[in-house]
């Protein structure tokens, strides 16, 4: 690896509980109602272009970059992994937003994060 890539640890941990604060500030307002966190098509719920939030794009964009940081290091953000994992997830039968912000507000406070559900079947 070239050596003028390498990020020194503690500003992976840094980068890290940035990602974690902004995470969590947008998950407690999504389980609160707010739509557009997990996906960017805030339109789709006929909330006016004027109401996106731009929070939560900047941190799918953040989280992204935060994965591309962390695989140059050879290391991984469980965090950025799951959250992207979690907006990924778009099908009818899938839990509304709310619903997912509460069950990874949950997993966060348990430690369970990077971890395998212990019961078969979806963590919400």
């Amino acid at each position: 690896m070239d050596p003028r890539n390498e990020v020194e640890p503690n500003q992976l941990e840094l980068l890290a509980g940035a990602f974690r604060e902004q995470l969590l500030a947008c998950l407690e307002e999504c389980a609160r109602g707010r739509r557009g966190l997990f996906s960017g098509h805030e339109h789709l719920s006929g909330e006016a272009d004027d109401a996106a939030w731009p929070e939560a794009a900047r941190l799918r964009e953040l989280a992204i970059a935060l994965q591309g940081v962390f695989a140059q290091q050879e290391k991984q953000n469980a965090l950025s992994d799951e959250f992207l994992d979690l907006c990924s997830i778009h099908g009818e039968g899938d839990p509304g937003e709310r619903r997912l912000a509460r069950a990874f507000i949950e997993r966060i406070e348990k430690g369970l994060v990077g971890t395998k559900p212990v019961a078969e079947g979806r963590p919400w």
